[in-house]
């Protein structure tokens, strides 16, 4: 009998010491999970992104700043929040219109040197800042899921102003290359006619599991799952839902994929996986010695040969 009691005795021990520790890593993980959300989620300076002054960039900030432009208003999709985008008129007036996509923790601002670029080979071009960034209202990045349907409400302010005959391309950079392949899944209006992604990633799951590695060394499972409970209940999008592939079978455009072949943020190898499931007709450009972002600035004059080339082809 005192055999059995002690048995019995250690057995409730155990129960209690693993009730102990199970409760503990459930507030450890909750409090990594909120941690990892407001880190990779709500806007505000990150460490991890570079603040190193480009002066190619602010040239041409200045640029936009002085050329004239009109501010737009749109009404984010499924909320209540309000976006803002700047609409530069071609020099010569014209139904093509790019729509471009900043970068994660960007603003239209930051795609000065696109806009330019866009302007001067005749376009005009609409630059919109997402949720929770720059000028436009709210609280969490979208990387690129939710803002996929902001931007196609762009896209339909585009052809109300401008007319049914508008021919519209889509470009995005980082964060904006993710948002315009997200896009291409969709049902976009006829007058969306090609689209260009620069290092976007393949999905926010992968591209949030390959930073988790890089910045702490911490394997995905299990808080990119709990990271997710975290962002639908304050930004109301479950991230997983944000597949580029997914996307990419379904779209009908065509599509030019430009990447850096030092790209360590974004790595290069989801480029091919993104072109890999995107249907012809399809191009590839791997910029060699071009890290994130980097390859207009590593390679201006061939970029834009390249852009225009497509666009020539297949934005009219």
């Amino acid at each position: 009998m005192q055999e059995k009691r002690k048995k019995w005795s250690l057995r409730k021990k155990l129960t209690v010491i693993i009730s102990i520790l199970a409760v503990l890593f459930l507030v450890v993980l909750t409090g990594a999970s909120l941690y990892m959300y407001n880190y990779g989620f709500v806007p505000g300076k990150k460490d991890f992104l570079s603040n190193k002054k480009d002066p190619v960039l602010d040239r041409n900030k200045r640029w936009l700043a002085a050329t004239k432009k009109f501010t737009w208003h749109e009404t984010a999709a499924n909320s209540n929040l309000k976006l803002v985008a700047d609409y530069v008129p071609a020099a010569k007036a014209t139904k093509k219109t790019i729509v471009v996509a900043h970068g994660y923790m960007g603003k239209k601002e930051d795609m000065a040197n696109y806009i330019r670029m866009f302007h001067t080979m005749g376009y005009n071009v609409l630059a919109p800042d997402d949720r929770g960034h720059g000028a436009s209202q709210g609280n969490y990045a979208g990387y690129g899921w939710p803002d996929r349907l902001d931007y196609i409400k762009w896209v339909k302010q585009v052809i109300a102003k401008d007319g049914q005959q508008s021919k519209i391309s889509l470009f995005g950079v980082s964060m904006g290359g993710a948002t315009v392949m997200f896009m291409s899944g969709e049902k976009l209006p006829s007058q969306v006619k090609a689209i260009i992604e620069d290092c976007g990633y393949s999905s926010i799951h992968d591209e949030l599991a390959y930073e988790l590695k890089e910045l702490f060394g911490l394997p995905p499972f299990p808080l990119i799952n709990t990271v997710n409970i975290v962002a639908q209940i304050r930004a109301g999008y479950n991230f997983d839902d944000g597949d580029a592939p997914t996307a990419l079978k379904k779209n009908t455009r065509p599509i030019f994929f430009i990447h850096g072949a030092k790209d360590t943020f974004v790595p290069t190898k989801m480029v091919y996986t993104n072109y890999k499931a995107a249907k012809q007709p399809k191009q590839l450009w791997v910029v060699p010695g071009a890290a994130h972002a980097q390859s207009w600035a590593k390679q201006p004059k061939e970029y834009q040969r390249k852009v225009t080339s497509f666009l020539n082809e297949y934005g009219q």
